[in-house]
C-alpha cells in the first residue's frame, strides 16, 4: 500500500490519531510526551499513536501529507490540528477539549 494511502486510510479510520515518536507509554521525545499528556488531560484515553520511528516510510510521509515539518501530528476526525506548540495552546484557550468531544459525539 502506498504510504499516502496507508496514512489517508489511517486518519479517516479513526477518530483521533496522533504521530509520535514513541508511543504513549513511552514516549521518545518531550514533544509526544507533552502531547499525550494533554490528549490524556482531556479525558482522552482510547486514540490511535503512529510510532514514526518503527517506519521510516510513515516518519518521511507524514510530513509530506500534512506539509508539516515536524512531528507530533495531532489528526481529529481526519483533519491536521497541528503539533505540540498548537495543541498545547489549542488546551489552554479550551479549544481542544470541545474539538476532542466533538468528534466523539
Amino acid at each position: 500500500m502506498n504510504v499516502q494511502v496507508k496514512i489517508q486510510t489511517q486518519v479517516t479510520d479513526n477518530a483521533v490519531v496522533l504521530y509520535m515518536k514513541g508511543t504513549p507509554q513511552f514516549p521518545q521525545c518531550g514533544f509526544s510526551g507533552a502531547t499525550v499528556q494533554i490528549l490524556k488531560a482531556c479525558s482522552l484515553q482510547d486514540f490511535m499513536a503512529v510510532d514514526v520511528l518503527a517506519d521510516p516510510d510513515i516518519r518521511d510521509g507524514i510530513k509530506t501529507y500534512s506539509n508539516w515539518p515536524t512531528v507530533p501530528q495531532l489528526y481529529i476526525k481526519g483533519e491536521f490540528v497541528g503539533g505540540a506548540d498548537i495543541v498545547r495552546e489549542m488546551y489552554q484557550q479550551g479549544e481542544l477539549q470541545k474539538l476532542i468531544d466533538s468528534a466523539l459525539a
